[in-house]
């Protein structure tokens, strides 16, 4: 009897071991490249507040991320660099009914290496006519919504024509601005939050586009219907849009309404 029921108290202690040592789900991120190193200090300060949450990001084209997540791909939360994704995505029924939310507002610039020797910060847009400007780097306007901010500001300064079979581009901004970092673009129209990032600075110099030349980028997230983790998304969606998340994207050259 007492080998039975040393037995039955140690199969009793395993299994409160196993119920202690669980955790939550992560909470599973899809963001918009913009945010990759914005996201990065929300993450930290956030986590400080809820150590629990362990959480999981992944940065791409919003367009992209919106083609996945209607075929349910499995994330808690997305962050779109267009509110009108997580809007589509509304419509179809795919969310955390009232869980929309605009986080910031975002803004380009036109980036170039220091190595480039070009002076855009003075030459601005006019810096596109230069002949050591072969290559233009920019997002994908299909599924990036930077692209798009990108292609109409050309537009709107009467570029677009002129510049066109110099246009590369990436798949998203990131990749964007990596192209331009890595010289196969001697500039580039990228997110501002990019071109402020740490390991950006002192790499190279911007100008920033002016805001009435392409259409704003409102950016909005929603929790999807099939969150392993709604709670957690749910917090972090609070805290983005907090004083203090506010505060984090300002300093990224994010801005509000």
């Amino acid at each position: 009897m007492h080998a039975k029921w040393a037995w039955v108290i140690a199969a009793a202690a395993a299994l409160a071991t196993v119920g202690c040592g669980a955790h939550p789900a992560p909470l599973r991120i899809a963001a918009a490249a913009d945010l990759r190193f914005a996201l990065d200090d929300v993450v930290k300060t956030f986590r400080q507040r809820r150590p629990d949450v362990q959480i999981s990001p992944s940065y791409g084209s919003s367009g992209m991320f919106y083609q996945q997540l209607v075929n349910h791909a499995p994330f808690d939360l997305f962050l779109s660099a267009d509110e009108q994704y997580p809007k589509k995505l509304a419509e179809q029924g795919l969310i955390v009914p009232g869980s929309e939310f605009h986080y910031a507002n975002g803004r380009i610039v036109l980036w170039t290496a220091n190595s480039t020797g070009l002076d855009v910060e003075h030459g601005g847009m006019h810096t596109l006519q230069e002949a050591a400007v072969r290559h233009i780097a920019i997002a994908n306007p299909a599924h990036a919504p930077y692209g798009r901010a990108a292609e109409a500001a050309l537009r709107s300064f009467g570029f677009y024509n002129g510049v066109k079979d110099r246009l590369v581009m990436g798949e998203n901004i990131a990749q964007t601005f990596q192209m331009v970092q890595s010289g196969a673009a001697e500039v580039g129209i990228v997110a501002l939050s990019l071109a402020l990032a740490p390991g950006a600075a002192g790499q190279g110099h911007y100008w920033e586009v002016p805001p009435t030349a392409y259409p704003p980028i409102r950016q909005g997230g929603v929790i999807l219907k099939w969150a392993r983790n709604e709670e957690a998304a749910q917090a972090l969606r609070s805290f983005l849009i907090s004083p203090a998340g506010r505060a984090i994207l300002l300093r990224y050259g994010f801005s509000g309404d």
